[in-house]
């Protein structure tokens, strides 16, 4: 096959034609979501990276990892982030999709965010 008869996978979606996702392609999406909820729950509340690695007892460089996608944390990880974001996490994995919730423990902030808390999915 050459280029021109590459489709890529959203043409495919589009044209109604099946899309076959490899696990390692729903993980990226996992990964990138949470990132995603980890930077907008961090930077509604003000906080840097440092300052998010310092409450979570973890460094910067593995803040700006996990906001960039790179990695899927175990559980007792995303707890710690919870923790240190002020917030509680409620994650929902549903056929290759997944979001991830951070509703603010302080219910005061919820007036200035969106309804429920930052919604982040891929």
């Amino acid at each position: 096959m050459n280029h021109s008869q590459w489709k890529t996978r959203r043409t495919k979606k589009l044209l109604g034609e099946s899309v076959e996702e490899s696990p390692a392609y729903a993980e990226a999406g996992y990964a990138f979501a949470l990132g995603q909820a980890v930077y907008d729950r961090r930077t509604e509340i003000g906080l840097s990276q440092t300052e998010l690695a310092r409450r979570a007892g973890m460094t910067q460089p593995q803040i700006s990892h996990i906001e960039g996608g790179g990695s899927v944390p175990t559980l007792t990880l995303l707890t710690r982030l919870a923790k240190a974001l002020d917030a509680s996490l409620t994650i929902d994995l549903d056929d290759g999709n997944s979001t991830f919730i951070f509703t603010p423990h302080n219910h005061r902030q919820q007036d200035e965010a969106s309804p429920g808390g930052n919604h982040s999915a891929a």
